[in-house]
């Protein structure tokens, strides 16, 4: 079934997503690219130099949206940063939520090497702002003080691309709602100073986590 009709280059751009989801990257080809996108194959070389650009644009768009609205959660002085906290674990999970198919790649070629390097601007710059918020919780006394924040982003980094891997590897036993709910107490109970129980809501959340 060929992708409905519109922008090309989007057009070209989805197809590629759920022919590497069912396919594999290493085994995909253009031209099932192209006739998913209902184009010719020729089309596809005007907006991508080859199989790995397209890969990689996958990513930059993955990463420069996820970056877009989490800076503007960032700027939110309105908001704690322990919300923002769990809006920024929200924005990674809501994506794959509403995307298998970008599940499956994040999984299988987010380090794929033809890629990494050229991606890692991007991933550092949704990782920096992501600092930012554990910044700001540090001086507003919320979390616990001197912390390490290439480690710190680094764990949670790390933590939620493996678990990502697990549901799309076991989506029945693994359901991605309760990886959210996990993930978010347990990195708030890591980083919270311990002043700051008090006033962070936990009980409800625990409640329907651990269901005690």
């Amino acid at each position: 079934m060929r992708i409905k009709a519109g922008n090309k280059e989007q057009d070209i751009l989805n197809s590629a997503i759920k022919v590497f989801a069912e396919y594999g990257y290493n085994n995909s080809k253009i031209s099932k690219i192209a006739e998913l996108a209902g184009v010719a194959s020729g089309s596809v070389y005007l907006y991508y130099k080859n199989k790995d650009d397209i890969l990689l644009c996958i990513f930059k768009n993955i990463w420069d949206g996820l970056s877009s609205k989490l800076e503007q959660l960032v700027k939110n002085d309105l908001i704690s940063p322990i919300d923002k906290i769990d809006g920024m674990i929200d924005l990674v999970f809501d994506m794959f939520a509403n995307n298998m198919d970008m599940g499956k790649i994040f999984v299988t070629e987010h380090n794929n090497p033809r890629i990494k390097n050229e991606l890692n601007t991007y991933i550092n710059r949704f990782l920096n702002l992501g600092q930012e918020v554990l910044k700001e919780g540090e001086q507003q006394g919320l979390f616990t003080p001197h912390l390490n924040y290439k480690i710190i982003r680094s764990f949670i980094f790390g933590g939620l691309r493996h678990l990502i891997h697990l549901w799309a590897d076991d989506q029945a036993n693994i359901p991605l709602d309760q990886i959210r709910l996990n993930v978010k107490s347990l990195i708030k109970y890591g980083i919270l100073n311990k002043n700051s129980y008090e006033t962070f809501s936990t009980k409800n959340e625990y409640t329907k986590i651990y269901g005690k």
